[in-house]
């Protein structure tokens, strides 16, 4: 038995029948499995009534069993250190956010003007979000709160995963991107280096 992340790269010598001539794809979960995977990993700490594996599943497609597990840790050192006896909803968002956009940046230098910059920003992105029609995902959340190396996060929560994406949603996602943009250029006048990673 051997395991890999990089079939391509095998020799092969490897995969003639006799050898390792069985393959078995053990994919990333879905989300029924993120939620069945979240309430294995939660039954490990004391968690608040307001805690629900499914919602903390819809966020973070893409996550791997070994990621969920540090995402619960996570959370459980957050709430430890606040000194909570009971790890919460707002616990696990945080820990999410860390894991996914890196620590927050409390100690970074951010100008009034360019924190109204992102405000008006992030705010592009949620409105567009909000008042589009057809298929996008609902929104979720807007900070300004810089992590890793962005200021401000506008995150949506899809309903369920994803394999493959209409043009309907994929012009939808464009036009979100392009809030941002256009905020800046309506409400301050200006265009910024902001709206690169969009």
């Amino acid at each position: 038995i051997a395991a890999t992340n990089r079939p391509d790269v095998l020799d092969p010598a490897l995969l003639r029948p006799g050898r390792f001539d069985r393959q078995v794809v053990v994919p990333l979960p879905d989300i029924k499995g993120r939620t069945q995977i979240l309430e294995v990993h939660m039954q490990k700490i004391p968690c608040a009534p307001d805690v629900e594996a499914e919602v903390i599943a819809r966020g973070t497609p893409g996550f791997s069993g070994a990621d969920l597990a540090n995402l619960v840790n996570e959370a459980a050192l957050m709430a430890a250190r606040v000194g909570k006896r009971l790890v919460g909803m707002a616990d696990f968002e945080m820990a999410k956010d860390k894991v996914m956009m890196g620590a927050e940046r409390r100690s970074a230098v951010i100008t009034p003007d360019q924190q109204k910059t992102t405000a008006y920003h992030e705010a592009g992105h949620a409105i567009a979000t909000l008042y589009l029609e057809g298929n996008r995902d609902p929104l979720h959340k807007v900070t300004i709160i810089p992590r890793g190396r962005a200021l401000g996060v506008t995150m949506s929560l899809p309903v369920e995963d994803r394999v493959t994406y209409d043009k309907g949603y994929l012009e939808n996602q464009i036009a979100i991107l392009f809030g941002g943009r256009i905020a800046e250029e309506l409400c301050l006048n200006q265009q910024t280096s902001g709206a690169s990673n969009d």
